[in-house]
């Protein structure tokens, strides 16, 4: 593989640094709890869901807790009892951002994927999966039916890479016992799978 550095952060966000396996040889396959973390449109559901059916753990999207009928938003206090519900399970494939849950996420997760695609990447995933996906996305909340984005979601993943994506990158910083994952293309999130996958086949023998 080429370019490792750019996906394998061990240190804290930021930093590059080479990392194939992380501390007393355990490698990422062998991390049961994950935060997929990234710009709307990056893909983060489609590689949790892929990951979790790869590694054998159960798959949480985050915005099928989160809304209610109608894209109705949970409460501040019930969502982090929701949270908290949540990151007590053994395992889990967790996707989404929820900046403000994240600390609290962070202190039970083994590894965080940051999916860091190009701008334009992420909004033609938006609109791809409004126009393309609707009825067909498994990370929905039911009775949430998809839409194009309004102008607020569509500022907020315009300047995500410069507003957001910092303050994340500071929130895992502060959690260095977190393996750090940064994914920056579509090649790099392919070839990530693939080396699970050969983990996977690895560990179980094959």
């Amino acid at each position: 593989m080429t370019a490792r550095s750019s996906r394998w952060t061990r240190c804290p966000a930021g930093v590059e640094e080479s990392a194939a396996s992380d501390a007393a040889g355990v490698t990422p396959s062998d991390h049961k709890r994950w935060l997929l973390v990234g710009c709307g449109g990056a893909g983060k559901s489609t590689l949790a869901l892929e990951m979790a059916q790869l590694l054998g753990i159960p798959i949480i999207h985050l915005d099928r807790h989160y809304w209610k009928v109608g894209w109705v938003e949970t409460g501040k206090q019930e969502w982090a009892e929701k949270v908290a519900a949540l990151i007590a399970q053994d395992e889990w494939m967790m996707d989404g951002n929820y900046g403000g849950t994240l600390t609290l996420r962070l202190t039970r997760a083994h590894a965080v994927v940051l999916l860091d695609l190009p701008v334009w990447q992420c909004v033609w995933g938006i609109f791809r999966r409004a126009l393309f996906e609707r009825g067909q996305r498994p990370d929905i909340a039911d009775g949430c039916d998809e839409e194009l984005p309004d102008r607020t979601f569509l500022w907020y993943v315009l300047t995500y890479m410069w507003r957001a994506r910092s303050r994340l990158l500071a929130k895992v910083a502060a959690a260095p016992q977190v393996s750090f994952i940064r994914l920056t293309s579509r090649r790099a999130v392919d070839e990530f799978v693939e080396e699970l996958r050969i983990g996977r086949l690895t560990a179980n023998g094959a």
